[in-house]
């Protein structure tokens, strides 16, 4: 366990998990943290990370800072995602294995799992057989991460703990209409609809002040807007939202992946998160998620209810759907004390009031 005055960097602080977790362990007691902006540390700069631990010498570590984005961004930028992340997390990792950090917590992604892995996903069945092809990059580099984890532990005696989480969703989140995760960009798209629908253009022009589309803002012409939300499928009378809204997803509340992560944190060290006995010493991680899965079109009605838009939501096939099933065998983690308690109905009415305010 760790003391109350254990000083902590939170790596990523102001990220959609990495702020959820500040703020979790500000709740719990744990005053002594530490957070760097992109700005004041780039994680990429290896002497820049070597010069801050130096001068922190932190004590604990949670790594919740990646080059993270939805599938187009995946597709199209795949060397930034393999060698960003790759980076920050050698930088990292290598950095608190030479001050003696007593405790890290490495955040993954569930994308490390097979394309076709079998339902619902163990920690075992990573690396079994072949990688969805477009998160591929920033899979491996996940995976090398808590590779990374592992083998320290096993080589020096380390106390590294890796969490792989679900989908998230929460305060925080990035709405951005190209490179946004698929439930926040929904809510914007039918957010958007619904005040065209209503004529609402008050509403319109406060969201672009806020988050600026193709660089046309709330000051724009009310045509500007019209041509430039309907490149992105929202029209008065409609949403047209990628894929065949068939692909089933688990959603986690961001604030309940923090609680997660913290509890790990605290309460579970690396000798609990394998058999003893094993002659093989491997797949340590921990999945962190609901166990529940749903449907990205059901997600999409669940959310026009939220907003009540009373136009048509349309599905274009011709754009990819990524996995159709990835959900999470949680049965270790509440072996090791957590259980999530927000249901997705309530996650979506909370996300939409955060949106709006």
């Amino acid at each position: 366990m760790l003391e109350k005055t254990t000083k902590i960097y939170v790596a990523g602080h102001r990220g959609l998990v990495g702020s959820a977790i500040w703020n979790n362990l500000l709740e719990r007691g744990y005053t002594n943290l530490i957070g760097r902006t992109h700005q004041e540390l780039d994680l990429l700069d290896g002497a820049a990370v070597k010069r801050f631990f130096d001068e922190e010498k932190p004590e604990a570590v949670v790594l919740a800072a990646a080059h993270v984005g939805g599938i187009m961004a995946n597709l199209q930028y795949r060397a930034d995602f393999i060698y960003q992340n790759l980076q920050i997390q050698q930088n990292v990792i290598g950095e608190s294995f030479r001050h003696g950090v007593r405790k890290l917590l490495f955040l993954g992604s569930t994308c490390i799992y097979p394309r076709e892995a079998p339902q619902p996903m163990k920690e075992d069945c990573l690396l079994t057989s072949p990688l969805e092809y477009t998160n591929e990059p920033y899979a491996i580099a996940k995976i090398a991460g808590l590779k990374m984890c592992e083998s320290f532990n096993l080589q020096y005696g380390t106390n590294y703990i890796a969490v792989m989480p679900t989908n998230l969703y929460g305060p925080n989140d990035n709405f951005h209409l190209e490179n946004s995760h698929v439930l926040p960009a929904m809510i914007r798209k039918i957010h958007l609809a619904k005040s065209l629908n209503t004529r609402n253009w008050e509403a319109v022009r406060k969201d672009l002040n806020l988050r600026p589309v193709e660089g046309v803002n709330g000051d724009a012409d009310e045509a500007t807007i019209t041509s430039v939300l309907a490149k992105y499928g929202i029209g008065s009378d409609h949403v047209t939202l990628w894929g065949t809204g068939k692909p089933m997803r688990e959603f986690l509340w961001s604030e309940e992946m923090a609680d997660a992560s913290v509890h790990v944190l605290l309460n579970v060290d690396f000798k609990d998160t394998y058999e003893p006995g094993c002659k093989e010493i491997r797949n340590c991680h921990i999945n962190v998620g609901t166990g529940k899965e749903i449907s990205i079109r059901d997600v999409a009605m669940l959310i026009q209810k939220e907003i009540g838009f009373a136009g048509e939501i349309r599905w274009d096939s011709s754009k990819p759907d990524g996995t159709l099933k990835k959900l999470t065998d949680v049965t270790k983690l509440h072996q090791l004390g957590w259980h999530h308690q927000v249901e997705i109905e309530e996650g979506i009415h909370r996300l939409y009031e955060w949106y709006l305010h």
